[in-house]
């Protein structure tokens, strides 16, 4: 499989060893209550009932699901991994149909999809313009478009590690390069991983410049509770590290 020409595109969640580590996180283990940011993508959410519902990179299928037990009526995940698609059909309800297929490569016919959603997958791909373009092309008028990235004050330096001193506490977070987007190596679970760095530029106007209405955009925070019970939340309120923007398309 190519990206463009010959660019490879990237399943590194079928590598055993990233699977594996990726598989004991709590957002895999307890599904969407293990996800710090589920709280605030929940509320932007729009209604699913009767809707036709497609999550591109859809990993396990938690999305999937929960589309489905608010009233969804069709429901598509698409994923590249193998893996993760194995775990979704375990996981959720046979009536979502998984497909394992690059989401650059998505090709519906117009109007197939009243809404559709996508959850930390987009900073893996290089080019936002052409999710865009695949996303405005099977989407209904006023449809809803919904997803959550990685923030680019996250990706921008590339490491997506803090800063330490001599004894190991933490100074800051480094962002650098941030107008030079594009591929970076980031350090997740202990692997290389390589994602692309966007703007938030790119992100709010290729939306508006690709038709779509940008209804809400949100950083969301920890919560309250996972600032009092998980060790080291409280840092992550020194630095975005997501970014959720909901839109519609015109």
């Amino acid at each position: 499989m190519t990206l463009g020409n010959n660019r490879m595109k990237q399943n590194k969640y079928d590598d055993e060893i990233f699977f594996e580590k990726y598989s004991k996180m709590d957002r895999s283990v307890k599904g969407l209550t293990g996800a710090g940011e589920w709280e605030t993508l929940k509320r932007l959410l729009p209604d699913f009932q009767d809707k036709r519902v497609l999550d591109l990179g859809c990993g396990y299928g938690w999305h999937c699901q929960y589309a489905l037990e608010h009233g969804a009526r069709k429901v598509t995940g698409v994923d590249i991994s193998a893996k993760m698609l194995e775990k979704a059909r375990e996981k959720t309800d046979s009536k979502i149909t998984y497909i394992q297929m690059p989401i650059e490569d998505i090709s519906f016919e117009e109007n197939t999809y009243d809404i559709v959603i996508s959850s930390l997958a987009f900073h893996y791909i290089e080019s936002f313009d052409l999710i865009l373009e695949k996303v405005a092309g099977c989407l209904v008028y006023r449809g809803d478009f919904i997803f959550s990235v990685e923030h680019p004050v996250f990706t921008a330096y590339g490491s997506q590690d803090w800063y330490y001193d001599e004894k190991g506490e933490i100074l800051h977070f480094p962002v650098d390069n941030y107008f030079l987007e594009g591929e970076r190596v980031a350090d997740f679970l202990g692997e290389k991983v390589v994602k692309y760095h966007k703007t938030l530029t790119t992100y709010l106007n290729g939306l508006i410049k690709k038709g779509f209405e940008v209804i809400e955009v949100v950083e969301p925070q920890p919560t309250e509770q996972m600032l009092h019970t998980v060790a080291g939340m409280k840092d992550e309120l020194r630095r975005p590290m997501m970014l959720i923007i909901s839109s519609k398309k015109k």
